[in-house]
């Protein structure tokens, strides 16, 4: 797959349209490609989150060696 002539055809695509419902839809793509996943997340997700870098940077966790060695 050539991406360049991808790229090209959907602009042709997108030039010749006169749907507003597919420029819509196509708006809709890049404005969720652009949001920063961090910004989804609520005030409780976050916490958790930083809660758990606190836990980590003190060595307050199981590896994952540690876990597999306790269930196989």
């Amino acid at each position: 797959m050539d991406i360049q002539l991808e790229k090209l055809e959907l602009i042709k695509l997108l030039a010749d349209t006169e749907d507003p419902a597919i420029i819509q839809s196509i708006r809709k793509i890049f404005k969720k490609e652009k949001k920063d996943w961090w910004e989804e997340l609520t005030e409780n997700q976050k916490a958790d989150i930083a809660q758990s870098e606190l836990e980590f940077e003190r060595g307050e966790f199981t590896s994952y060696e540690e876990v597999m060695k306790k269930y196989s």
